[in-house]
């Protein structure tokens, strides 16, 4: 067979993802946090893009970005500002509209994250503020007089420094103290760290020993275990007996009040008092410290319920970023003689800057256009509570809103709605459909688990509910779901079984008799 070459003209089609394409796809799953952060890296690369004043004004409408109109006024007055340089996100569309509203570092802790606190001014401190007669922006900021908030490192090397003299126990002692979490365990091998430093396990171990004495007790512990026995130690409570409830904390766990007995050997009112003793103890000394602080959640959707009973819905205007594309500048610099290498970098400045503005603006058109079918398709949850929350899938919001199913997955992701009935994360929304007795309409599983958690709540000590019995009882509801399912969702929520139910249940009794 002969090889010939040839040449041969194909057709074909392919879906190519351009940088600007994959831009816009990532800032639509981002969250409110994460794109500040982007935007404020976006700003520092270029020199085109500028931060947009934070009054909550908004501009005059542009052909180009409609986005930008806005029914907004300040004391009826419009906006001076020149539109043609100014970009805000603000408004998300029509049915967006919203109303302006007005350390000491210590070097061997180079890493540390201690949280200082902002400080809160009150009309006593206004002489200090920016805006205060005589007192120039270079001014110092409150915060930098705010005593930082002590964490557990700070506090355990504070000990170190007057428990030892020995400059290798302080060694020992601080990569100890590295080696602790937040909640006051000892995380790690201590032969690693024999390895590591050169040193005799035996010195180590015996710093450690030392070391388990500081406060707060039952610090550098092991486990659970360690650290109860180090806190009943040091209020000189570990006799047999106790250090016998301790070994079967398992036993004390399950409810097991039988078996906890016979592994102690003490009465039942002896039993009684010691387990009031241990729920006194601390099992993460640790947490008494500061720690790194939790972020708040942010809502980027508000619902508003109208006085006609109807819902509104409205981007929350401090997750938008405000940017500025100043054409000014870039006008004046192409103005005058350039190299090409100058005119190629101002040009693609200028290109990825309007290209940031429109993906923001249509991240929040999009954004307020799945909330708002979201509302449309929930308000039932609204009005009357999670009884009524109804199954929803991302298809079914998809083709109401002409949408791929994976650009709703992506603007549903770690963004959030403050509603009537609090705060909740747009994918709390989307629940799975289970079948009704009869013909009556599918219940979301959501709904479900809420009507679980409610019998369980309200189940008598003598009465505790199985899983067969809440099955019962739900199909009487009219809702058809398995055992399996039951026990599914009862786990999920973190309800242990009828039998722990009922043994934590004559627990109580009996403490309270």
């Amino acid at each position: 067979m002969a090889i010939n070459a040839k040449l041969e003209m194909r057709q074909t089609q392919s879906l190519v993802m351009t940088p600007q394409l994959q831009q816009a796809i990532k800032l639509l799953q981002l969250s409110n946090m994460e794109l500040s952060a982007f935007v404020e890296g976006e700003l520092e690369r270029n020199p085109l893009l500028e931060r947009g004043d934070g009054d909550g004004s908004s501009s005059q409408p542009t052909e180009d970005n409609p986005a930008e109109r806005s029914d907004e006024k300040s004391d009826g007055a419009a906006d001076a500002r020149d539109s043609d340089n100014w970009v805000d996100l603000e408004s998300g569309g029509d049915n967006n509209r919203t109303e302006d509203l007005d350390a000491d570092p210590r070097d061997m802790f180079p890493d540390s994250e201690d949280f200082v606190p902002g400080a809160v001014m009150d009309s006593g401190w206004s002489g200090l503020t920016h805006s205060g007669p005589g007192v120039s922006e270079d001014s110092a900021d409150l915060e930098a007089y705010v005593a930082e908030e002590k964490t557990l490192r700070l506090h355990l090397s504070e000990q170190l420094t007057l428990a030892f003299a020995d400059p290798a126990k302080r060694m020992i002692g601080q990569h100890i103290i590295d080696m602790t979490d937040e909640a006051g365990y000892l995380r790690g091998e201590l032969d690693l760290l024999a390895d590591q430093l050169g040193a005799p396990l035996d010195l180590i171990e015996e710093t450690l020993r030392q070391m388990q004495g500081f406060d707060p007790c039952g610090v550098f512990a092991r486990d659970l275990r360690d650290c109860l026995t180090l806190q009943l130690k040091e209020q000189d409570r570990c006799d047999p007996a106790m250090a016998a409830l301790i070994d079967n904390l398992h036993l004390l766990a399950a409810h097991d009040l039988v078996a906890l007995k016979r592994a102690t050997g003490v009465s039942d009112e002896d039993l009684r008092d010691m387990i009031a003793e241990v729920k006194r103890l601390n099992p993460k000394p640790g947490l008494e410290f500061g720690a790194t602080p939790a972020q708040p959640i942010v809502p980027d959707v508000l619902l508003r319920t109208l006085p006609d009973g109807s819902y509104h819905v409205e981007l929350n205007s401090d997750t938008l970023p405000r940017v500025l594309v100043n054409q000014t500048y870039y006008a004046k610099v192409t103005k005058g003689p350039l190299a090409k290498d100058d005119k190629s970098y101002l040009v693609d400045c200028l290109q990825t800057a309007n290209w940031l503005v429109k993906s923001l603006d249509q991240r929040a058109r999009t954004i307020l256009k799945v909330s708002q079918e979201i509302v449309r398709q929930q308000d039932a949850f609204f009005t009357y509570g999670v009884r009524h929350l109804r199954p929803l899938n991302l298809k079914t919001v998809a083709d109401a809103i002409s949408m791929h199913e994976s650009t709703v997955s992506r603007v549903t992701a770690n963004k959030y709605m403050a509603t009537n009935r609090g705060l909740f994360e747009l994918k709390y929304f989307f629940t799975s459909a289970i079948a009704a007795t009869g013909e009556g309409d599918f219940h979301s599983s959501e709904a479900v688990r809420h009507r679980i958690r409610e019998m369980i709540d309200a189940e008598p000590a003598e009465d505790v509910l199985s899983d067969d019995k809440i099955v019962e009882r739900l199909k009487v509801d009219g809702i058809d779901i398995a055992r399996r399912t039951v026990a599914k969702y009862r786990e999920a929520l973190g309800i242990p079984s009828s039998v722990q139910r009922r043994r934590q249940k004559r627990m109580a009794l009996a403490a309270s008799a």
